[in-house]
């Protein structure tokens, strides 16, 4: 088992080899390996692929205090949300930690929502980033268009007498759309089972989650050169699709594909559509390299 070590930290991940250039998938808040799933059996075979565990997830540790871990939830919360939280700065080092130790360079970065987040501070300050592909995600700061306030009374509430999983479908509700949760009961039921065997436990979802809130990178992007790939759903609920319009603007080398009624899990509601797109962009760009290094 891969693992790279950042300030004692044992960050875990998986590396698969392939033919093609190597394609690293970023995870959102809380989410484990299990949400790139779709995409990695896309790209499996004709790319190298790389899927860390951020920092408190999976089989990564966390890095908090035990002292903190162990006080009651209504303590803990607070503390780790304003004193011990994450930054992105900080998970954007654990993946470096993690290219250095795979000996990767020249890598497609792909994140969602908080990865999505932790791939622009990535780029900004390393030099491994050949390509991004944002999905459902911001740069933050007061520019940035807020998650509405019905949704964040969801995703962070534990109804009172729940169980873990009944508290996952409920915090889950808004990342995907109606119709597709109503479709899909089978489907929905697995998703539960990946998330209470891989996802992050309370303490580190709420240092992530502190690490997203305090993000701000809206007077810095407009420095990524590095071709992006811009994918958000029209009807996301977690991070409107407004700050997808806003990152185009301002990054001078991207372009944007919205999904029509696509939810923040876009990815996992319409696979195909979204892993035609991105095996599109990361061909494009492996050829551009391609051609650019014949004699």
């Amino acid at each position: 088992m891969p693992r790279a070590t950042r300030d004692g930290v044992s960050i875990y991940y998986e590396h698969e080899q392939g033919a093609g250039e190597p394609v690293v998938f970023v995870q959102g808040l809380g989410y484990g390996r299990w949400m790139w799933r779709w995409q990695r059996e896309a790209v499996a075979g004709g790319h190298e692929v790389v899927a860390p565990d951020n920092r408190g997830t999976g089989r990564s540790d966390d890095g908090l205090s035990r002292l903190v871990t162990k006080l009651p939830g209504k303590l803990r919360t607070p503390i780790i949300y304003t004193l011990a939280g994450y930054s992105v700065e900080g998970l954007a080092a654990d993946l470096e930690a993690v290219l250095d130790d795979a000996g990767l360079y020249d890598v497609h970065l792909v994140g969602a929502s908080l990865g999505g987040m932790i791939a622009q501070q990535y780029a900004l300050e390393y030099g491994r980033a050949k390509t991004l592909t944002l999905l459902s995600t911001t740069h933050g700061g007061e520019d940035a268009v807020a998650m509405p306030e019905e949704t964040r009374e969801v995703i962070f509430d534990a109804p009172k007498g729940a169980s873990e999983r009944e508290t996952i479908r409920h915090r889950m509700r808004p990342a995907f759309s109606d119709r597709f949760t109503n479709r899909n009961p089978h489907l929905i039921d697995r998703i539960l089972e990946w998330r209470l065997e891989q996802d992050a436990a309370e303490p580190a979802r709420v240092a992530q989650a502190a690490a997203g809130a305090n993000f701000d990178v809206r007077d810095r992007v407009w420095e990524l050169r590095t071709p992006t790939l811009l994918l958000h759903g029209t009807d996301d609920r977690v991070v409107p699709v407004e700050n997808a319009r806003l990152l185009h603007e301002k990054l001078p080398n991207s372009r944007l594909e919205t999904i029509e009624g696509g939810s923040h899990l876009c990815f996992i509601e319409e696979p195909d559509r979204v892993n035609e797109t991105l095996l599109a962009f990361l061909d494009e760009h492996e050829r551009s390299t391609a051609r650019s290094r014949s004699p």
